[in-house]
C-alpha cells in the first residue's frame, strides 16, 4: 500500500505541468501461453516477435521462423519497424544483422572491422538506407549508411547519461538520467519533448505519445494536450506491454493478452 502511494505522489510530483483526466478503457481480444518465451512485440502483417533461448523467433497463425547466431552472443536488441528488414543487434561483438521476412540473413556488419571507433550500445533503422547509431564511446548519435559503410555524426555529444532510446524512420528518441524526454531528427535537429514521470517500463509511441508503467499501473502520456491517462486492465502485474496499431499486449510470465485500445 506505501508503495502505491509513494509512486503515486512521485507521479504528480514529476509530471508537473500534466493534468490527470479520466481512465482509458480497453476492450478484452484474446490471450495466449507464452511458453517461456520473451515477447518482443508485433508488426501490422500479423506477425508475433520472440526471443527465446537466444533464439529470435517470427510466427504468424500458420508458420514459425527462428534466426539463431551462437558465435555473437546474447540478442541485445530487434528492430522491426520495417518487418521486411529486420534488424539484429549484438552488442557483445558491436555486430549489426539484418535479416529479410523470413529470417534469411541478408547483411552482417561488424562495426569494428569498419571503424575502430563506434562502440554502438544502441541501434535503430532509419531512412534512407541507414541505422541510428548511439556511440558509447563518444556519447555521440551517428548515422550509418550500411550501403557503402559509412557515417556522420548527427547534432552534439549527449551530457546526461541515457536510460531508454528507441528510433523510428526519422527521429532518435532518448529519455536522459533526469526522465527528460529528447528527439533528434535526421537533420540534426534536437527538441525536448517533456520531463516524464518516474517508470518502470516504457515505450515510445510517436513525437506526441509515449506509455509508460509504474507500480504495475499502465499510463498513457500525451505531450501535445498535456494529459496522463491511466490505462484500465485488470492485471495486478505484468511483465511489459507493447502497443502498435490500436492493439495492446500485456505479457506476464505466462501469457500475452491483447486488448483494443484508442489512444487519445
Amino acid at each position: 500500500m506505501m508503495k502505491s502511494v509513494i509512486s503515486f505522489l512521485l507521479l504528480l510530483t514529476f509530471s508537473i505541468g500534466f493534468s490527470q483526466k479520466p481512465k482509458l478503457k480497453t476492450t478484452s481480444l484474446n490471450s495466449e501461453l507464452m511458453e517461456n518465451k520473451t515477447y518482443v512485440g508485433f508488426d501490422g502483417l500479423g506477425n508475433n516477435y520472440y526471443i527465446k533461448d537466444n533464439v529470435f523467433i517470427k510466427q504468424d497463425d500458420k508458420q514459425k521462423w527462428e534466426y539463431k547466431n551462437v558465435s555473437l552472443g546474447k540478442i541485445t536488441s530487434v528492430d522491426f519497424i520495417n518487418p521486411l528488414k529486420i534488424v539484429v543487434f549484438y552488442e557483445d561483438f558491436n555486430t549489426i544483422i539484418t535479416l529479410d521476412n523470413q529470417l534469411n540473413e541478408i547483411q552482417r556488419l561488424n562495426l569494428f572491422d569498419i571503424d575502430s571507433s563506434i562502440f554502438a550500445s544502441k541501434i535503430g533503422m532509419a531512412s534512407q538506407n541507414k541505422f541510428w547509431i548511439y556511440n558509447a564511446l563518444t556519447q555521440q548519435i551517428m548515422l550509418f549508411n550500411y550501403l557503402n559503410n559509412t557515417s556522420s555524426n548527427v547534432g552534439n555529444p549527449i551530457q546526461e547519461n541515457i536510460k531508454f532510446t528507441q528510433s523510428d524512420f526519422n527521429n532518435f528518441y532518448w529519455i536522459d538520467e533526469n526522465n527528460n524526454w529528447f528527439a533528434i531528427d535526421i537533420y540534426g535537429k534536437v527538441t525536448l519533448l517533456a520531463n516524464i514521470p518516474p517508470w518502470e517500463k516504457l515505450q515510445i509511441i510517436d513525437y506526441d505519445k509515449l506509455l509508460f508503467s509504474s507500480d504495475n499501473v499502465l499510463y498513457c502520456l500525451n505531450n501535445k494536450s498535456k494529459v496522463i491517462y491511466e490505462i484500465e486492465i485488470v492485471e495486478k502485474s505484468f511483465q511489459n506491454f507493447y502497443y502498435k496499431d490500436q492493439i495492446l499486449a500485456i505479457f506476464t510470465n505466462q501469457q500475452i493478452k491483447n486488448f483494443k485500445l484508442k489512444l487519445p
